[in-house]
């Protein structure tokens, strides 16, 4: 059972207030549903708890209980409070469609039904997650970025409508949302009614960016933040050698903070000055990981982020 007391949001200094601390299976070395090289997820729910973490990103679809019923069972007896899904699907190729229209249909079906805000949408990668290998384009072309962008306000109309739920678009290595350009012009090219950011800060580093200037850059279209770091000198070298994103995290490109950029200090005061309700999600690419580092390395991260304001100990 979760020892929890409450301690999300920072309710001794105003100024950080409106910023709440979440966590998801990242942290625990979680990509995929199902996998023998990640942890049991009754185990991780409660080792997320046994952290502090009261507040769940219930990660890829299938980890964790899908019946509405059982998940909410197992977020009541470990303390914990969903706020958002995860749903990966193609979106810039006609054919692919109805496939990622049932898919995030059946994610935002549950959540709904346990009380989430969100769904965060995973661009697909450019290269296969596993082998490495191509498989779509590096780039698209000006009619295909355009499918993508009018089938990201189509989905964000479905959910927000069918279901109340808030699509959020969330930049990744390796896919065709990653430079600063690239999630600039997706939110250009997007209707904020229905799509607005999730500002992974680690994959905006791996694009080449700076997630605190997005902060003020972007303001009005972050209501949820994943809070990661990045080696920038393993960066670097990934981008120098063409490594797929996946080689990166291999390599230890996913630091646990204060290593890395960005500098969490400075990204939880910009965050701050915006003073308004902002969900923080703490991630790191730890897959595939040893059993016993998520829980004291996510502790070591909660520990610090309250230091910079973010939630309390």
């Amino acid at each position: 059972m979760s020892t929890n007391t409450g301690k999300s949001s920072n309710t001794v200094n105003p100024r950080y207030s409106k910023l709440s601390i979440g966590v998801c299976p990242d942290q625990w070395g979680v990509w995929y549903p199902h996998d023998e090289r990640q942890i049991e997820p009754r185990k991780a729910m409660g080792e997320m708890a046994q952290a502090g973490f009261e507040i769940l990103e219930t990660g890829p679809y299938g980890y964790f209980p899908t019946d509405p019923a059982t998940l909410g069972a197992w977020t009541r007896e470990f303390g914990m409070r969903i706020v958002a899904g995860t749903g990966w699907g193609i979106l810039h190729r006609e054919d692919a469609w109805a496939q990622t229209e049932r898919h995030f249909r059946d994610i935002a079906a549950t959540h709904a039904a346990v009380g989430a805000r969100y769904i965060v949408y995973l661009p697909p990668m450019a290269r296969d997650e596993k082998t490495w290998e191509w498989i779509d384009h590096r780039h698209l072309t000006a009619g295909t970025w355009g499918l993508y962008m009018s089938n990201a306000n189509r989905l964000g109309r479905i959910l927000k409508e069918d279901y109340g739920l808030q699509l959020l678009m969330h930049p990744h290595g390796d896919s065709h949302i990653e430079t600063p350009r690239q999630i600039e012009r997706m939110l250009e090219d997007t209707d904020p009614e229905y799509v607005n950011l999730c500002l992974d800060t680690g994959h905006v580093v791996y694009g080449g960016g700076d997630p605190v200037k997005m902060v003020g850059q972007f303001a009005d279209r972050i209501p949820y933040v994943h809070i990661k770091a990045f080696d920038p000198r393993i960066v670097r070298e990934a981008h120098d050698m063409d490594w797929p994103f996946n080689e990166a995290i291999a390599h230890g490109a996913a630091v646990t903070p204060p290593d890395g950029k960005p500098d969490m200090h400075r990204l939880v005061n910009a965050l701050a000055d915006l003073d308004k309700h902002i969900t923080v999600i703490c991630e790191q690419d730890l897959y595939p990981t040893r059993p016993d580092v998520p829980l004291p390395n996510a502790i070591n991260v909660r520990r610090f982020l309250a230091c910079c304001g973010l939630g309390m100990l």
